[in-house]
């Protein structure tokens, strides 16, 4: 991001991404219970952040780990037993209530759901040496929030750690569980660059 400040806590449209991800989530629901899964150095700069502009969702901060996974697994642990856990990306402020609201109807119905959009570009498999065109229509670009029964991810997340965990639905994969897809909204990016900062903030210029 070229930035030495993490890309959660950038200013988008008047506040940080992160304060904007925790209100689409509050608007969803009012009642939901947020954990906030952040490094130990930041969580001062965060709550400061929340009292200089007066946002008050309500929220509880967990320390995050070395990689998603531990930051997941930290959050589950502080997570009181439920039917349902919705797991999203910080920087991802543009998901709609309606997506939200889809993903756990997915879960409810199927134990597991996760937000996907078609792909777009052409696709192509590549081994390091050669590579071959693939039919995009079998493939998925995948978003969050990613929800699942609270005990199938409690059971997932008793798994050693590995590197082929990307996401959440990789790691209930891997304990044997299918994931249902729902449809994203496209413009639910991850903000990893200043274009998609300058595409975000015209996003909620409308």
């Amino acid at each position: 991001m070229g930035s030495d400040l993490p890309k959660q806590f950038l200013p988008l449209h008047g506040k940080p991404v992160l304060m904007h991800t925790l209100e689409v989530f509050n608007r969803w629901d009012e009642n939901a219970r947020l954990i906030l899964a952040l490094p130990e150095a930041y969580q001062p700069y965060w709550e400061m952040l929340c009292r200089e502009l007066n946002r008050h969702v309500p929220h509880r901060i967990v320390t995050g780990g070395e990689t998603r996974f531990h930051s997941v697994r930290n959050g589950l642990a502080a997570t009181e037993a439920c039917d349902w856990v919705g797991i999203h990306d910080g920087v991802r402020p543009l998901v709609t209530p309606e997506v939200i609201e889809a993903c756990f109807r997915g879960a409810a119905q199927h134990g597991a759901a996760l937000p996907a959009v078609p792909v777009a570009e052409s696709l192509r498999e590549y081994d390091g040496e050669r590579s071959r065109a693939v039919d995009r229509s079998r493939y998925r670009l995948v978003q969050t929030p990613q929800v699942f029964r609270y005990d199938w991810l409690v059971e997932a997340y008793r798994q050693p750690y590995s590197p082929l965990f990307t996401d959440d639905a990789s790691v209930v994969e891997a304990a044997g569980r299918n994931i249902h897809l729902v449809p994203g909204n496209p413009e639910n990016i991850k903000i990893t660059t200043p274009t998609d900062l300058l595409i975000a903030e015209k996003r909620l210029e409308h």
